[in-house]
Parts: C-alpha cells; sequence; structure tokens
C-alpha cells in the first residue's frame, strides 16, 4: 500500500489514461516522421525521372489489364495521370513533396527532442496542411485524404495536450 492508500496495480491503472495518449502522440510523431521521409524520397523521385519515364513505365504497368479490360478505371486512371504529367508538374510536385516533407520532419524531430517551440511549431504547421487538405476536399473528395486530415486533426490536439503538459512541467521547475 502506498501513502494515498492504493495499490500498486490500482496506481497503475490510475495512470493509463495518460500514458494511453502519450502512446498515441508518440505513435502519431513516428508515423508522421515516416511520412516526411517517403515525401522527401518521393520529391527527390520526381526530381530524377522525366515525364516520358514515367509514361513508359505507365504503359508497361497498365498493357496486361487494358488488354483484358479496356475500361479499366485503375489502369485508364495510372495512364490519364501519367500523360497529364509534364517538366513543370513534376517540379511542382518534386517541390511540394521535398517542402512538405522536410518541414514535417524537423518539426517531428524536435518535438521528439522535446523543444517546446517545436510543439508549437507542429500545431501550426499540420493546421495550414489541414487547411489545404480540407480545400482539396471541396473540390475533389478523397478517402486517403479524409483520412489524413482526421490523423491530421488527432495530432494538433494530441500536440496540444502534450505542449501544455511540457509547459507546465518547466514552468514548475523553473520556479523550484
Amino acid at each position: 500500500m502506498t501513502e494515498q492508500g492504493l495499490k500498486e496495480p490500482e496506481r497503475k491503472l490510475e495512470r493509463q489514461p495518460g500514458k494511453l495518449f502519450d502512446d498515441v502522440f508518440r505513435t502519431t510523431l513516428y508515423i508522421k516522421g515516416l511520412h516526411g521521409l517517403l515525401e522527401i524520397a518521393g520529391g527527390v523521385f520526381l526530381l530524377i525521372v522525366r515525364p516520358e519515364q514515367l509514361n513508359s513505365w505507365a504503359e508497361t504497368i497498365t498493357h496486361g489489364e487494358l488488354s483484358q479490360d479496356s475500361h479499366d478505371f485503375i489502369a485508364n486512371h495510372i495512364l490519364k495521370s501519367a500523360h497529364a504529367l509534364t517538366g513543370a508538374s513534376l517540379l511542382f510536385g518534386a517541390l511540394y513533396l521535398l517542402s512538405h516533407g522536410i518541414v514535417r520532419l524537423v518539426v517531428v524531430v524536435e518535438v521528439l527532442r522535446d523543444h517546446l517551440w517545436a510543439y508549437v511549431a507542429l500545431i501550426v504547421v499540420t493546421a495550414i496542411f489541414v487547411i489545404y487538405q480540407i480545400y482539396r476536399l471541396t473540390n475533389h473528395l478523397s478517402f486517403g485524404l479524409s483520412a489524413l486530415t482526421v490523423l491530421d486533426l488527432l495530432i494538433i490536439y494530441l500536440t496540444w495536450r502534450e505542449y501544455g503538459k511540457h509547459k507546465l512541467r518547466r514552468e514548475k521547475s523553473q520556479i523550484s
């Protein structure tokens, strides 16, 4: 028994809700960090690939499916998307992915290093992405983008919660 009259297992249960939020927060940060790395890799890929190469790959990938079903939605979508890409759109895509990935990765790493400013930066950057994603969703509904937006809103909430906790802890340590 502890001085508060709780047995040790009961004390652990008492702390679980906060620990669960902490674990979810840390997991979402790792997912966002991985997402940032993938965006950087995608941006680099778009910088080195030529539109002709993408068209060739798309035709190779979809040839078998289109020979069986010329109206296949996914195969036709892949071809249409590849043919629509130009050098300028590849450059825009590359710069978008690189900037998005680098900013996301830097902020996530700094939050994991427990820099208080990074919590605020993560909230602001993620909110900007959410606003843009909502704008995109108003033009074209997408399950993937909707899921990403919900995840980002969860990250904003969890980051705000963690920020408050870390800020309070720092203020208490400065007082002592």
